[in-house]
């Protein structure tokens, strides 16, 4: 008896058999994209949302006049880098950076450190009151700064901080975001690690620092993205705050380059992509743990 070859004839490439890279046809006969097919609404979606950059950007390499010209230049003619000459050959725009930098760390870190102490505190402790304190804090949360902003001008004025950088600081040292943020990751962390820590003696204080806070990564880089976001963008507060222009943050000294009569505005889209520029590196640099902490974060009540 002779044996016969039981293998299957070769399929050819690009057959119905063969599904195992991207941008072939499957089994089901369907063409696979070499992408997730959500990616044909979210492109044309991000594009949209990033069309008021591109157009910053753009507008800073354009002259005054290409800039109001009717209708707009969609492209400059030349790139005219006159704005950043401008800019940054003002004596004063570094003196702003500096003291939006000054305050926008000091808030972070400040954050970060009592924000990760109170969320700690109601997320493991349990004293009286500490529900309703609790709600009052994010009640707090519903109050517009328009309702505050009186009471928190007074308190500064009282403390001999108006006109100095820390009128700046001293409102921003702690968010009820941050603590609550901060709280329920802690929640969604398992108990198991800080009672071995007990057991071997370790204090609130020491679980907090060398075992919670390690874990805790993704919840405190977005607290430290976000802090800065609004810190940094802030312009309500300084304009009311600072009257000195050696006190300006950077946000508010941009304002300076707009008159009642002329405005240079090749210099105003300059100033502005020199300021979303440190704002768009932190958040590209914590993206991945943005989205981690958002999705841990309501694992638990």
């Amino acid at each position: 008896m002779t044996a016969t070859s039981t293998l299957p004839d070769a399929a050819p490439p690009g057959s119905a058999s063969d599904d195992g890279g991207p941008g072939v046809r499957s089994r089901t006969g369907r063409l696979r994209l070499p992408f997730s097919g959500w990616h044909l609404l979210l492109a044309p979606l991000a594009l949209l949302f990033a069309i008021p950059l591109i157009w910053l950007l753009i507008s800073s390499v354009m002259s005054n006049a290409e800039i109001n010209r009717f209708p707009p230049a969609l492209w400059p003619s030349h790139i005219d880098l006159g704005g950043y000459r401008y800019v940054l050959g003002n004596a004063m725009f570094p003196r702003w950076f500096a003291n939006s930098l000054i305050v926008s760390v000091v808030a972070v870190v400040s954050n970060l450190v009592f924000g990760a102490l109170g969320g700690y505190a109601f997320a493991r402790m349990r004293f009286a009151g500490s529900r309703t304190l609790m709600v009052l804090m994010l009640a707090t949360m519903a109050i517009p700064f328009q309702l505050t902003m009186i009471p928190t001008f007074l308190v500064m004025k009282r403390l001999g901080l108006i006109d100095t950088l820390g009128a700046l600081i001293v409102p921003s040292l702690v968010t009820p975001f941050a603590v609550f943020l901060l709280r329920q990751f802690f929640l969604s962390l398992p108990r198991e690690l800080e009672e071995a820590a007990w057991i071997d003696g370790c204090s609130r204080l020491r679980v907090l620092v060398l075992i919670v806070l390690p874990l805790s990564r993704p919840a405190l880089s977005t607290v430290a993205v976000l802090t800065f976001l609004s810190t940094w963008n802030d312009l309500t507060w300084p304009l009311i705050a600072i009257n000195h222009d050696t006190q300006y943050t950077l946000q508010l000294g941009l304002t300076t380059f707009q008159g009642q009569h002329h405005t240079r505005w090749s210099a105003v889209m300059a100033g502005n992509v020199l300021t979303v520029l440190p704002v768009l590196l932190a958040f590209l640099a914590a993206q991945k743990s943005f989205i981690q902490s958002i999705t841990s974060s309501g694992l638990k009540g």
